[in-house]
């Protein structure tokens, strides 16, 4: 299976689109500029309530909602790092050796939260959920740092192993061996990808993740509460962290620095696979050019198409994600059964591929075409758990109810991708009314004089493929005539509406003509 990841910057967000044999699977947004409380972001927090009915309490770390922290999430060492972190914080001229930390009594399953924290207390916390919808973050006490073969946890001193690693040698190896090269005071889980590896390489991982945690409590000793502490990577160094293999044919850049930034992350973690980052210089929307977006917007609409004529009617409510599927107007047997079974297994295929690409969590609800042999109930069941099998997100299915529904629930972590697919006109603002179209060519040109005089030549226009291809019309065309006059080059893009427009300079910066000149030409025209 060919993987490819298509990384797309731009001033406001970078954008991951993640594609398996060139069809879209997943795709990830990041805010660029601003603290989106991602999960692994670590906080110094306040605590505002104490929840004695929930078992839980709110902590205040600088996000609009107070962030949700329930007893069960304080883990078993949390007086432990408590007390090392009131250490830590009184006496701001050292840092504390970890092995020497006095161990507290551990927090049991069966405590009150009451008993371990009060209003006012400063907790360190790390996000495990993302603010969705009116919820703020949901936290854990229980600090872990990531890397592409371990997860570091501070206090725990204990050693666990992937229990997908099916061999019970190998499983011994990695054991021995870590808890041959792991400092005191620290946990450590091995995780699937580690087997095999060699030790120099993974002595050298341990290293950097201890770094990682010893930066993170040196920045908490200057920190007053409610601040970040330690930002997790950012969300493409994540990705690749996660899901790299071998397989990985290419990742895709359109900025510089960022290019940098994952091919030195690519040198660690895999020296041989770092040529498979490529810095992209196309003047086309990088997603243009790869078909993410054509494949975004016919893909995250509420109505999807499948094989066969078949679609898939997706709608969310409150409480739970609805899929219906549907067969249309095309009949492939004459058999009812046969056919509404042929129609499910395609479904299957679908619905996977949307929970994965949209990041649907929480709980969904799947109405199959009706089926009455129990054999295909059986075989729908088991084909979805197979399907489902590749997804990194934590997941149950149940079999078909009586009433032919099929119950899913799947990890939410962070907001599910949503797309608007259909496009309001720029020129009526949805009103109904537009310009005369004939026209519009003229208004263009006159943006495009007044753009080259206020920023000079060397500028890029971007509109709708079908404008594109009405300026391109002709041997001594528009867009020739505007490039030869103005210096301006032309380039289509799939994400505008018919008559949008935008342009840009040469380092990719958006340019918009000031209120002051807008009004001062309106009016002149209007003279």
């Amino acid at each position: 299976m060919k993987s490819e990841l298509i990384v797309d910057v731009t001033p406001q967000e970078i954008a991951i689109a993640l594609t398996e044999d060139n069809r879209l699977m997943e795709v990830n947004r990041e805010k660029r500029g601003v603290d989106t409380f991602a999960v692994g972001n670590i906080y110094y927090g306040r605590v505002k309530k104490i929840m004695p009915a929930l078992n839980a309490a709110f902590v205040d770390v600088g996000h609009e909602k107070e962030a949700f922290l329930h007893y069960l999430d304080l883990g078993t060492e949390f007086l432990t790092q408590q007390k090392y972190v009131a250490k830590l914080v009184s006496d701001r001229r050292r840092i504390p050796e970890m092995h020497k930390t006095e161990r507290q009594p551990a927090c049991g399953k069966e405590g009150q939260i009451s008993d371990y924290l009060k209003v006012g207390d400063t907790v360190l916390v790390q996000v495990t959920k993302e603010p969705i919808n009116s919820k703020g973050p949901r936290l854990t006490a229980e600090i872990s740092i990531t890397g592409r073969n371990f997860v570091l946890i501070p206090f725990i001193d204990k050693v666990m192993v992937s229990n997908k690693i099916s061999s019970n040698a190998e499983k011994g190896r990695l054991k021995q061996l870590v808890q041959s090269i792991k400092p005191q005071g620290y946990g450590v889980i091995v995780r699937t990808v580690a087997q095999e590896k060699r030790v120099a390489e993974l002595d050298n991982e341990l290293r950097v993740l201890v770094k990682r945690w010893e930066d993170t409590i040196r920045t908490l000793q200057h920190k007053e509460p409610v601040n970040l502490i330690s930002e997790e990577l950012g969300r493409t160094i994540g990705i690749i962290r996660d899901i790299f293999s071998p397989n990985f044919e290419s990742i895709h850049v359109n900025d510089k620095l960022v290019y940098e930034e994952v091919k030195q992350y690519l040198e660690l973690i895999a020296p041989e696979s770092a040529k498979v980052v490529k810095l992209y210089t196309g003047e086309q929307p990088i997603f243009d050019k790869f078909d993410i977006t054509r494949q975004m917007k016919t893909g995250l609409g509420r109505t999807v198409g499948f094989k066969n004529g078949g679609y898939l009617i997706m709608d969310r409510t409150e409480a739970l994600f609805s899929i219906d599927v549907n067969s249309g107007s095309k009949k492939l047997f004459e058999d009812q059964e046969k056919n509404a079974f042929h129609f499910n297994m395609l479904a299957a295929d679908e619905i996977v591929h949307q929970l994965r690409l949209r990041d649907i969590g929480g709980i969904i609800v799947v109405d199959f075409i009706d089926m009455d042999d129990k054999t295909n109930q059986q075989a729908l069941y088991d084909h979805m758990r197979e399907l489902m099998d590749n997804d990194r997100a934590k997941h149950n299915i149940l079999p078909l109810s009586k009433f032919g529904l099929m119950q899913i629930t799947r990890q939410r972590v962070r907001p599910a991708v949503e797309m608007q697919v259909m496009e309001t006109c720029p020129t009526c603002m949805g009103k109904g009314k537009v310009q005369p179209s004939i026209l519009f060519t003229e208004q263009l040109q006159e943006q495009v004089l007044a753009m080259k005089q206020l920023f000079g030549r060397g500028l890029r226009l971007h509109v709708h493929p079908y404008i594109h291809a009405y300026l391109s019309k002709g041997l001594w065309s528009l867009k020739k005539q505007w490039r030869m006059k103005y210096g301006v080059r032309t380039i289509e893009n799939q994400s505008l509406g018919m008559l949008q427009t935008y342009f840009y300079n040469r380092k990719g910066e958006m340019l918009t003509i000031p209120a002051a000149d807008h009004d001062n030409k309106a009016s002149e025209k209007q003279n």
